[in-house]
This record gives C-alpha cells, structure tokens and sequence, in this order.
C-alpha cells in the first residue's frame, strides 16, 4: 500500500521491486491521474484509488509506504495512530522523511538516507538529506 502516493513513485518502485501487487491511494484525484500516468509510462499496473484510507481501519497488507507524511501538525495528528494501528496489524510501516518537524522520530527505526538533489527555488537548498524509517 503506497498511502499518499502522490505521484506513485512509491508505488511504481514497489512493482518494480518484485511486488505481486500494489494499491496506491491518494485524496487528491489529480495525484491518481497521475499515478496511471505514470505507471502507464513505465508498462506497470498499480491500482489507484482516491480515497482517504485515515478515517477506516488499516486494510490487511504485508507493506505501508508512507512518504512525507508527517508535513504537518493535523496531519501527523491523523497519520501517527493510523499507521502505528498498521503496524499492530501485522504490515510493515515503512516512511520517508524529508526532514519534518512533525516527525515521531521516537517511533521510528532508521534504515537509511539520501542526498537527493532539488532546486534552490524549491527547497532553498541544491541537495536535500531524506531519510527513510521503520515504524517501531
């Protein structure tokens, strides 16, 4: 399950990855026109919903990817219980982080990170460190 998938990178690379399937999930209809987009371009097939997954309870999946979620106070407020609910579920939560405030960095277990190139106009910077946890 790639939550807030935005543009589907996560979703895509999970199908590139080896992943039998993928569901992608957005409230944004024009980031799941996006995905198809995408995921057209690239010959893969990822089922895209727009759907707000936070007010149910987690689906029954072996993997969460969560990237750049925790954006702000409201929406780490909704995102932290839903995902730790994930994880008591059995899924593994795995998050990217571009460095937020609002990240429960106490709860998570890092795994890496990356030096991702950006635009000064952007992010006020050329390179940004992005990192990548596991939810405890």
């Amino acid at each position: 399950l790639d939550l807030a998938t935005g543009s589907g990178l996560c979703a895509l690379a999970a199908r590139l990855a080896g992943a039998a399937s993928v569901l992608a999930v957005d409230v944004d209809a024009f980031a799941i026109d996006a995905v198809g987009l995408n995921a057209a371009a690239n010959g893969l097939d990822v089922d895209a919903h727009c759907h707000d997954l936070l007010d149910e309870p987690p689906p029954p999946v072996d993997v969460v990817l969560a990237g750049d979620v925790f954006y702000d106070a409201a929406m780490s407020e909704r995102v932290q219980p839903w995902l730790l609910a994930a994880a008591r579920a059995g899924s593994r939560v795995v998050v990217g982080d571009p460095g937020r405030h609002y990240l429960p960095r106490a709860l998570m277990t890092e795994l890496g990170s990356y030096d991702v190139p950006t635009t000064r106009e952007l992010e006020g910077v050329e390179v940004k460190t992005v990192r990548v946890f596991e939810l405890r």
